[in-house]
This record gives structure tokens, C-alpha cells and sequence, in this order.
């Protein structure tokens, strides 16, 4: 029987050849099969023969010796591998393959250079007829897919798993199912109404969707044991939405010291973000720092400056050599906006160029985009931006807002800046209209959202955005072509046509 223990033999035994080795018996199973190895090596996959040494020391195989492998206790049925742990061992995912292939099993001694030469001990093949169910992420399918063609002919149906589902009733009740079977398994004490409601709220914020759940279970399981810990070490007879806050809440303590440490910079004037008052050519930009297993919201000083030449829109960080591609094709897209709008009877002689101060690392995404539109029209124009708004939000070339991933992150991390220096009323974010059914913010700023402390404005438009920005009027431009006077477009345009004209003056 499989997991037993046979009698020792010696080699004067006469019954020796007559015993039987069952390296396998299904006798006990229900039903096909389904193992799962957490440890593909060859031995473990294909099945080994253990050797033994005698009183001379002379290694030897007997047919009692030999033990089933993954495969083999699969065999009929399915075998589930995690792909990462199979490509880590080596020769494993070529004995698969051969396996699958041939339809045959073949147990044999393990080799290698620690290990003894065993001869005249050969099992037969072994038929077999298995399916094998490979997990893993994307990026190691795409890997398998495009460098071995042998993967695509053994492994031809692809399952994908969401990370996050719809939020309706019928999602919504398998979530419960999940909390329920948790609770039970692990004798926790079971969540009121109240403990759900932040649950699910929790989950959509992990989602960043209102209409969606997340399906990162483990992270739900994580958050119901902390808060049943904190719920009995108070007594209680249930989690309470008090609980789950908690359990998020020192989580979130246990995670975040760079955090704390970027903080305290901007609070020590280190790094230099203003959040009062008026300036030109300088605006509050919003980042997302991704530690892995925490993110946050990174306010950011970009500035612009205009003058006279033939350059165009330089971006700074790209000539540092800190520019992503997908920043670099924001930078672009802003060209083509000004040339758009303000360049199709005037031709653009302007030399403008965009930083994000005290930015010591590589900066990608093109979520800055619209900010570095407000703080260039802010340089050209003269017309000074509010420093108590942030603002965040992707861009395209005819000046309409795009959403933007993070966006929760990035309002509370200016929310906390504003907070700790004092609310006045005037502190908010500005972000893209696309960008409100994403909104899943703390408590603690949408209180101070109902109390009008902090605002958070949607904007369709960079001309929305300038408005909230400046106070001004954007404008539109009239059958001539020049935009009303008084007008932020119009400022722009007045001055970009003088700088043309100085530009040929000077040619």
C-alpha cells in the first residue's frame, strides 16, 4: 500500500523475488485523481528507485526500492504544478514535456554527480493518460508560450483569473460565502452588518472600481483574522466595523515608514511643496509611490519656463536621462495640444521646458501630463495657479481630461500634506471627470469633503482645470480665431504671437 512500510529483506532471503512492491493503489479514492506537487523536481514528478548499500558498501537497487512519483499518482486523473516552482527545478519541465509526449512513464534512479551508478534495475513504461493544470502569472505563460513551441501543443486551453469581479448580488453573495467559510474554519468571530459594510468597502477600494470587488481573497482572510484579534482582545462577541477600521488602519502603520520619512521632508521644507498662495509657472503634481505591498500618494513640485526660440517643449527629465517612454509620449502630446490650439496660423517660437523639481529618480506615466499643461499655460499667460490644489489627470492633444490609475492614493496623499498644516477651505485636487466612479477615499476625507475643508473637483477639460486653477475664464475661440480678451487662451495666444514675432525680429 502506498505509505507503508515494507519488511526488510536480506539478500539469503528465498522469498525475496516473490514479494510485491505496490508502488500505487487508488482502492481508497472517489472519483479520478487530483494531486497537487509543491515540489516538482524529476525524482518527485517521474518517481525515483532509492538505492541501498550493503555490508561492503556497494550501492544496489532492489525492485522494492522503487516509489511512485506525482505523475504516476496522477495518472487517470490531474496533476496541478505552479509554474514558477517547476521551471526552478532543473530537467523538470523537459521530463514533463517528454512524458506528456510519449503518453509514457518512465521511473528511473535519480542521477547526478553526488549520486551512484545503479545498473540492471529498468522499470517498464508505464502508459500514461493525465492532465496536467500549470498556475501562474501571465508574464510566465507568455515566456513559455513564445520560447518553446512544444508548450502550445501540450497545454492548449488558457484560463484567465480576474483580480477583480462585478459588484452585484450575485458576487456579493459569494463574497459572504467566503467571509462565512473563513470564520468558520479558522473559529473567528463572525462580522456584524456593520463589519461587512467596511469589508466590501475595503474590497472596492483594492478594486479602485465603485462597480467592482476584489478577488484577492487572501487579502480579505488577512484582514478578518486582525480584526477578530482586535474584536476578542476587547471582549467583544463580534467584529464590529470599530475592528475592521482598526485592522486596516495598523496595517497600514506597519507599512508606511517611507512614507512618514518623504513626509516629514516636505514638513521640514527638504522637499519643497507649497500649498498656500499663488505662483506662475508652478502647480502641484500627484504621483503614486508603489512599494508593493503599499502604495501612496507622492505630492510633487513641477514647474514650467517659457522663452523665445525654436526648441519647442523640452522635457528636462528626458535630457537627465530620467524619463520613461510613456512620460516622454505626454511630453509629445502636450506639443501637439499647443500646436493645435495655438499654432495654425502662428507658428510656435517658443523654447518651454517642464521639470519636476527635486526628482531624483526615473519618472514614467503620463498621468502628470495635465499638469505640466496648467504649469506651462500658467508661464506663458502670467497668470498665476492656486498652490492649495493638486491636480492629476492624463491628457490628449485637444485638451480633454483622462483617467488616471491611483487616483485614491493620490488624493489622500495630498489630503494628509494639507491636514497636517492646517485645512482652510481652500485645499482640494482636481482630476478627471472619467475618474469619479473610482473614488473609494478614507472616512476622514470625506468628512472633511461634507464640511468643506477639502474639495475635490472633476474636470472634463484642461480649460475646466485652468478655470479652477486661476479663476479666469478659459475661453473659446471666436470666427477669427482669436479667443475673447481676458481670456487665459487669449493671454497664451497674445503671447506666443509677440514671441513669434520677436523671434523674427531677431532672425
Amino acid at each position: 500500500m502506498e505509505g507503508t512500510e515494507e519488511p526488510a529483506v536480506t539478500a539469503g532471503d528465498p522469498f525475496a523475488q516473490l514479494q510485491v512492491n505496490v508502488v500505487l493503489t487508488n482502492a481508497h479514492r472517489k472519483g479520478c485523481p487530483v494531486v497537487f506537487e509543491p515540489s516538482p523536481s524529476v525524482s518527485r514528478l517521474l518517481g525515483t528507485i532509492e538505492h541501498t548499500v550493503d555490508e561492503t558498501a556497494k550501492a544496489g537497487a532492489e525492485f522494492m526500492s522503487i516509489r511512485a512519483g506525482s505523475l504516476l499518482r496522477a495518472n487517470g486523473g490531474f496533476l496541478l504544478l505552479k509554474a514558477e516552482d517547476l521551471l526552478a527545478e532543473p530537467g523538470a519541465w523537459k521530463v514533463l514535456k517528454r512524458a506528456l509526449s510519449t503518453g509514457q512513464l518512465e521511473i528511473r534512479a535519480p542521477e547526478g554527480p553526488m549520486m551512484p551508478v545503479l545498473s540492471g534495475l529498468k522499470p517498464d513504461p508505464i502508459p500514461l493518460d493525465v492532465k496536467i493544470i500549470l498556475h501562474g502569472d501571465d508574464l510566465v505563460y507568455r515566456m513559455l508560450y513564445l520560447a518553446d513551441d512544444d508548450f502550445s501543443k501540450a497545454f492548449k486551453v488558457k484560463a484567465e483569473f480576474d483580480t477583480v469581479m462585478d459588484f452585484n448580488r450575485s458576487s456579493l453573495e459569494k463574497y459572504m460565502a467566503f467571509v462565512q467559510r473563513v470564520v468558520k474554519e479558522e473559529d473567528l468571530l463572525a462580522p456584524n452588518r456593520a463589519a461587512v459594510a467596511a469589508l466590501v468597502e475595503e474590497s472596492i477600494r483594492q478594486a479602485e472600481d465603485q462597480r467592482k470587488l476584489s478577488t484577492r481573497f487572501r487579502l480579505v482572510a488577512d484582514l478578518l483574522r486582525e480584526a477578530s484579534y482586535w474584536a476578542r482582545r476587547c471582549g467583544r462577541r463580534n467584529i464590529t466595523r470599530k475592528e475592521v477600521e482598526q485592522a486596516i488602519e495598523h496595517r497600514r502603520r506597519r507599512v508606511n515608514l517611507v512614507e512618514e520619512k518623504y513626509r516629514e521632508d516636505i514638513e521640514r521644507d527638504v522637499i519643497m511643496v507649497s500649498t498656500s498662495g499663488a505662483k506662475v509657472g508652478q502647480v502641484n503634481g500627484l504621483a503614486v509611490f508603489d512599494l508593493g505591498d503599499y502604495s501612496f500618494g507622492k505630492p510633487s513640485r513641477i514647474t514650467a519656463s517659457v522663452g523665445v526660440g525654436r526648441q519647442g517643449v523640452v522635457n528636462i527629465e528626458r535630457e537627465a536621462g530620467l524619463s520613461g517612454a510613456i512620460h516622454d509620449k505626454g511630453v509629445y502630446i502636450i506639443s501637439g495640444f499647443l500646436a493645435e490650439r495655438f499654432g495654425r496660423d502662428v507658428p510656435l517660437s517658443l523654447e518651454a521646458r517642464l521639470c519636476f523639481e527635486q526628482s531624483y529618480g526615473e519618472i514614467d506615466g503620463d498621468s502628470a501630463s495635465s499638469a505640466e499643461i496648467y504649469a506651462l499655460l500658467s508661464a506663458l499667460s502670467g497668470v498665476p495657479l492656486r498652490q492649495s490644489v493638486a491636480v492629476t489627470g492624463s491628457v490628449n492633444q485637444h485638451g480633454e481630461l483622462q483617467p488616471i490609475g491611483g487616483i485614491n492614493h493620490k488624493i489622500e496623499g495630498f489630503f494628509d500634506l494639507c491636514r497636517s498644516r492646517g485645512l482652510d477651505g481652500s485645499h482640494g485636487v482636481v482630476i478627471p471627470r472619467a475618474n469619479l466612479p473610482h473614488l473609494m477615499l478614507r472616512q476622514e476625507v470625506v468628512d472633511s469633503v461634507r464640511k468643506g475643508k477639502f474639495h475635490i473637483w472633476a474636470a472634463s477639460s484642461v480649460d475646466e482645470g485652468m478655470e479652477i486653477l486661476t479663476g479666469f475664464r478659459a475661453g473659446t475661440p471666436g470666427r477669427s480665431g482669436l479667443f475673447p480678451r481676458g481670456t487665459i487662451n487669449r493671454l497664451v495666444q497674445d503671447r506666443l504671437r509677440s514671441m513669434a514675432e520677436a523671434l523674427r525680429d531677431y532672425s
